[in-house]
């Protein structure tokens, strides 16, 4: 769920406005993207499907040149400066921990001016980390798709399924409000669905996301290990029909989509459990009391399941290992 720009390098921190350009009918921006890593490449590929042109993209690796290669014909490649300073909307598409350094390299460049739209892709920062950039009247914007990203070509088309989460800057002013509405406009022409996230919520709205996505493989990954183990094979095609109907139902009717022992209360089970995977899948124990923990909690909370039932639960689950 983070940003993986490759190839874009560390900048070191160094020493009017003007109309921006807005997406709309007949319009055409010129794109740089820095750099052309998984995410960066997809955003520049659909905004291109859309009518604008990708003139220039940083790429070094040669996994990144190759990307370049297949889902940005055409466009130059260039050191970070010079992509920024050719394009009317640049793409800051590099690791969280890179961008403030880039962001302070680009604005001591004199690579950018006003009017031109800057945007960055990390999912837990806002616009706060493009302020050296603002201080030039570029349109500082933060958009995040909230869908995993491989970067090859499907992704472009699975765009149009996915949510992106939009930031500008807050406060009064029509900067703040063309941010927005700028941000917004480029998400749709991209094909997916724009939500607007603020700035102090950046953090949270990415928690969730990278909660829900990775740790869900972690989780899928450890009970397919468990059956494997078990010499239950082929552990995926056990799980499947199982696992896509619970993510179906969760997502459909919430906490009422709780099943199994833990939200019947049956405690004996769930003690059962824990002795077999104490000796069997040690490893694996405790992320098990750790989930059912909370989901006891949850199921008590939404009334689903009997208090003492609950406690019952809860009381297994902290006998001590044997």
């Amino acid at each position: 769920m983070g940003t993986d720009g490759e190839g874009a390098g560390r900048w070191d921190e160094g020493g009017g406005s003007a109309p921006h350009p807005t997406p709309r009918e007949g319009s055409r921006l010129a794109i740089g993207v820095v750099s052309a890593g998984r995410v960066g490449a997809v955003l520049g590929a659909a905004l291109a499907n859309a009518g604008h042109t990708v003139v220039a993209a940083s790429a070094v690796s040669r996994a990144s040149r190759a990307r370049a290669e297949e889902l940005l014909p055409g466009a130059e490649i260039l050191p970070p400066d010079e992509v920024v300073r050719r394009a009317d909307l640049a793409i800051l598409a590099v690791p969280d921990d890179v961008l403030p350094g880039l962001v302070r390299g680009l604005a001591a460049s004199e690579c950018l001016r006003p009017g031109q739209i800057v945007v960055h892709t990390c999912g837990a920062a806002g616009v706060g980390v493009l302020a050296p950039a603002a201080e030039h009247a570029v349109l500082p914007i933060a958009l995040h798709p909230a869908m995993t990203v491989t970067g090859r070509v499907e992704d472009v088309a699975r765009l149009s399924g996915a949510c992106v989460g939009v930031t500008g800057p807050e406060g009064p002013g029509e900067d703040a409000d063309a941010a927005w509405l700028v941000g917004e406009a480029l998400v749709v022409e991209m094909g997916a669905e724009p939500v607007r996230i603020p700035e102090a919520m950046r953090p949270l709205y990415h928690a969730a996301l990278a909660h829900g996505a990775n740790h869900l493989v972690t989780l899928v990954r450890e009970a397919a290990d468990i059956l494997s183990g078990a010499g239950i094979e082929p552990a995926e095609r056990v799980l499947a029909p199982l696992l896509s109907a619970a993510l179906d139902n969760a997502l459909r009717h919430g906490d009422r989509a709780l099943t199994g022992p833990v939200v019947r209360g049956d405690a004996g089970t769930v003690a059962t459990h824990l002795r077999h995977l104490d000796e069997r899948a040690p490893d694996a124990a405790p992320l098990y009391r750790a989930l059912a923990r909370r989901t006891a909690e949850r199921a008590r909370a939404g009334g689903l399941v009997d208090p003492a039932a609950a406690d019952d639960v809860v009381a297994a689950l902290e006998r001590p290992r044997p």
